[in-house]
């Protein structure tokens, strides 16, 4: 049965961690575990100034007209920006049909073909299930088809909004008809380092996930780019020379204007424009600054880790401590988790679920140790407690092992020893079940009357019994709360007395001898074993007196009476002379108890 207790905790600490392992695998707390690998992942870095972004704003729809705008005003532009010799244009604007009117568009290709720099976007539809892995487009939207010629590329801007509605990862790219379409800021990357002589980073080298998606590792808050309003540059208040050598996004910055605006973990509360997001994405590749999500089963491993040693260590540990210990082991992995997420290459990992299991498995251990706090208690409430008095079962589960080492103290108690009269005649006649069920009876009654009135039940020796009173408890009046043990006593042997006397012919009586003084109380005996008693002179004095006792005979010696004289009406028993006192003690008999 130990045993099998024993095993207990580990089995439940093995099935909080397969819990934890099943929630882990259907990222079942996904949203919560985002929201803390934001706060403690994403962090605002410096932001490059050879990114610039032309914002379709409100203040250029208010000077330039109601959108759309025609064709020939993007036209315009990408001359204007295009003759001071950019790096890179990356228009993020879905030109998808030509235009009703004949020879609308005609400026616009013309410019974006002569510019040789432009790169425009696509936008892919998909299917309702994907396998992991395979990200295959069902359709696609792009430039119409002289536009499409006359770019420099063209790449996707689908966007990937986790469930509480936060961008965290690009999608590098997908299959459409048998043919792979790059990221729109892929695509500018790539020309960026080609125009720059820069080698590009090889895509294999961009740690992605089963849906080939990679984690945006942001640089700047929303409008930490510098922006440029779209009809300040088609005024010519911006020259053309501003725009050299760097990289130019152009896209809506209006709210309302195709809803291109998202919110990302820099800044959740605060929309960030589509063409920023681009922005952030171009600026990673750039830096060649990435994180790679620790694989499931590496995660599960590095969980376990923390689980064993918070199974190991929590259990070892009071409250307050495992408190420190949790706090310790917390701080530890979170610092570990952070310095691993740092770097250009850094690793991530789902924590929610390893700090959670730790926590749990704290309130799990408070609980374990809670339970078997209580069945110990039980344990020793009903085992010991049929041994010795409540209030030493109470002392001893207060004090656990401090409260039973070895040693006592001197003070003053009050002693009682009681035995059967005509007990040894009686066990001569009856059988042995009998006897013993007669014993029982009267020590039974012995340790009812003793408990009542607030006395310990020190022992019993055969067929007698010591208590002790005002201790290990202070008890006042502990001389008259002795002398009204007695008296219950006394008044209830007369309903056993008289079962004896009708069933065996025979009867038994008490014989009472009560003595005060002072004693050394405590914990006596090998630390192996021990008893809680009282020794000394005071003890050896309340014996003697018991054994002058007659059959139904309560004595008392005159230190007791001259505690309770007033409470009892007494015979003056005078001088009797005890073994082992050289001087003969006064006695007193208890004739009545009066009430009290």
């Amino acid at each position: 049965m130990v045993s099998a207790l024993k095993k207990w905790p580990l089995i439940i600490h093995i099935s909080l961690f397969a819990l934890c392992a099943l929630l882990m695998f259907f990222n079942a707390l996904g949203t919560f575990d985002y929201r803390l690998q934001d706060a403690l992942y994403q962090k605002p870095e410096a932001i490059s100034p050879n990114i610039l972004i032309v914002g379709i704003d409100d203040e250029s729809l208010t000077v330039l007209g109601r959108w759309p705008w025609p064709r020939d005003y993007h036209g315009e532009l990408i001359r204007i920006i295009a003759e001071g010799r950019p790096a890179v244009i990356g228009y993020d604007i879905i030109f998808a049909e030509e235009s009703a009117a004949t020879g609308e568009d005609d400026y616009l290709v013309q410019m974006a073909a002569e510019a040789g720099t432009v790169i425009f976007p696509t936008y892919g539809t998909f299917a309702s299930s994907t396998r992991r892995g395979i990200i295959q487009a069902a359709g696609i939207s792009q430039p119409f088809a002289a536009l499409d010629r006359a770019a420099a590329g063209t790449g996707h801007i689908n966007t990937i909004i986790d469930d509480d509605g936060i961008v965290r990862r690009a999608l590098l790219g997908f299959e459409y008809g048998g043919q792979r379409i790059n990221s729109f800021a892929w695509e500018i990357y790539r020309l960026y380092a080609e125009k720059t002589g820069a080698a590009p980073i090889a895509a294999a080298d961009i740690p992605v996930d089963a849906w080939q998606r990679t984690y945006i590792r942001y640089s700047g808050q929303p409008y930490s780019f510098e922006f440029i309003p779209f009809y300040r540059v088609l005024t010519g208040e911006i020259p053309p020379e501003y725009f050299r050598d760097k990289i130019i996004l152009v896209g809506p910055t209006a709210i309302g204007l195709a809803d291109d605006y998202y919110f990302t973990p820099l800044a959740p509360q605060v929309p960030m424009y589509g063409v920023e997001i681009h922005g952030n994405i171009i600026l990673q590749l750039i830096n060649r600054r990435f994180w790679s999500e620790i694989s499931f089963i590496g995660q599960l491993a590095i969980t376990f880790a923390l689980a064993a040693a918070g199974y190991c260590l929590l259990r070892r540990c009071k409250p307050g401590i495992g408190a420190l210990v949790l706090a310790g082991l917390a701080g530890l992995f979170l610092a570990l988790i952070k310095a691993g997420a740092a770097g250009p290459s850094g690793h991530i990992i789902s924590f929610i679920y390893p700090l959670g299991l730790l926590a749990i498995q704290y309130i799990a251990v408070l609980a374990e140790k809670f339970i078997a706090e209580m069945l110990e208690k039980k344990r020793v409430t009903g085992v010991f407690g049929k041994y010795v008095a409540p209030q030493i079962v109470d002392k001893i589960l207060k004090e656990g092992e401090a409260g039973l080492h070895l040693g006592g103290v001197r003070r003053d108690i009050t002693v009682l020893f009681v035995d059967i009269r005509g007990f040894t005649p009686l066990s001569e006649s009856a059988e042995p079940e009998e006897v013993v069920s007669i014993l029982n009876d009267y020590l039974t009654l012995c340790a009812q009357s003793i408990f009542a009135y607030g006395g310990t039940l020190d022992k019993y020796i055969g067929d007698a019994a010591m208590a002790i009173y005002n201790a290990p408890l202070d008890l006042p009046d502990h001389q008259l709360r002795a002398v009204q043990t007695a008296w219950a006593m006394h008044q209830g042997t007369q309903p056993l007395q008289a079962r004896l006397e009708e069933q065996f012919g025979k009867t038994v009586r008490f014989g009472v001898g009560i003595h005060t003084g002072s004693a050394i109380v405590g914990n006596i005996g090998a630390n192996f074993r021990m008893d809680y008693t009282a020794i000394g002179d005071t003890v050896n004095t309340a014996a003697r007196i018991e054994s002058c006792s007659k059959p139904g005979q309560i004595l008392i010696s005159q230190e007791v009476y001259d505690h309770v004289k007033d409470y009892v009406e007494v015979t003056d028993i005078g001088l009797i002379q005890v073994k082992g006192k050289t001087r003969e003690l006064q006695v007193y008999q208890i004739d009545h108890l009066l009430k009290t």
